[in-house]
């Protein structure tokens, strides 16, 4: 498929907001709880809820570039009762005005603190809502067999709060000192989460079996057929948009460096914090790779998935 920019923006951007906003919401629950040694400062949580809103009103801005007729966006959510992308299109401004809601609690001062905790709850199950609406519209594409599997949404779960929770860390370095270790652990162990559930989706991936081949395609059983013409000299729709153009070799690096930056760098440095061989704030550095990282890795989900539709396109030399 075509890695769309728009599309790899939008989740990404949201995924690290809805992350970000779980992070907050679990620093205040904890400290509600008597788990934590004292609460945030209120300033942790006004940026905190500021910063997550400006990246989901980034990724809502990015999607709008992926429409052919962007008037029209709002007919997306007419199909709700059948179509996980209208389900987004209708939880995502819905999270958006309960992440909005909650920072402006917090900003009223300390009174409105167990009201906003209590926003934050319910902020926090639409965040998880939207992860889930998120990874199904991918993952209920049937004869894409890269996409279709519970590990797509499991995925974007994990990746997603990971990169929020790593982003938490790093506004706690500044805004929250006693909490950016205790954020920092949560992040490692969602960074560690999310490499497993990506590398058990990779893995899962090489061994796919093709449903169809060329042969079955067209109803010509020979064990060697050459395609000589596609049948037409100018571009297609169909070649844009359901294949990447991306050269074997590219494919071959791109998984690579997304295990690094995304997992391996981010983990290294979360723990050097985590062990006190490293200031707190090495956690924005870490999550300024882990979203490189997270870049890369929605290219190459996006570019892994292979259309049937291929077996009619293919490059001719």
């Amino acid at each position: 498929m075509h890695p769309a920019i728009s599309v790899i923006l939008l989740t990404t951007l949201i995924g690290a907001g809805q992350g970000l906003l779980m992070a907050l919401v679990t620093v205040q629950a904890w400290a509600w709880l008597a788990l934590r040694p004292a609460p945030a400062t209120t300033a942790f949580y006004l940026v905190g809820s500021l910063v997550a809103l400006a990246l989901l009103a980034a990724g809502l801005v990015a999607s709008f570039f992926h429409l052919g007729r962007p008037e029209r966006a709002w007919r997306a959510a007419a199909q709700w009762r059948t179509s996980w992308l209208s389900r987004e299109v209708i939880v995502l401004p819905a999270f958006m005005g309960a992440v909005a809601l909650y920072g402006l609690l917090h900003g009223l001062g300390a009174p409105m603190a167990d009201a906003a905790l209590a926003v934050g709850l319910a902020a926090s199950v639409l965040s998880l809502a939207l992860f889930v609406c998120t990874g199904m519209i991918y993952a209920a594409v049937r004869f894409l067999a890269e996409w279709h599997t519970p590990l797509t949404p499991l995925n974007y779960t994990l990746l997603g709060s990971a990169s929020g929770f790593t982003l938490a860390a790093a506004l706690a370095a500044a805004l929250a000192p006693p909490h950016a270790g205790f954020l920092a652990g949560w992040a490692l162990a969602l960074t560690l989460a999310g490499a497993a559930g990506r590398a058990a989706s990779l893995w899962r991936n090489a061994r796919l079996v093709p449903r169809s081949t060329l042969q079955s395609a067209i109803g010509i059983q020979h064990p060697q057929i050459v395609q000589t013409s596609r049948g037409f000299t100018g571009g297609a729709f169909n070649l844009r948009e359901f294949f990447h153009g991306a050269s074997p070799g590219m494919m071959r690096w791109v998984m690579p460096a997304f295990a690094v930056l995304a997992f391996a760098l981010p983990a290294l440095l979360l723990g050097l914090a985590l062990a006190g061989r490293a200031p707190p704030a090495l956690a924005a550095i870490a999550f300024a790779l882990q979203y490189a990282g997270l870049l890369a890795e929605r290219w190459f989900f996006f570019a892994q998935a292979n259309h049937p539709q291929n077996l009619y396109y293919q490059a001719v030399h």
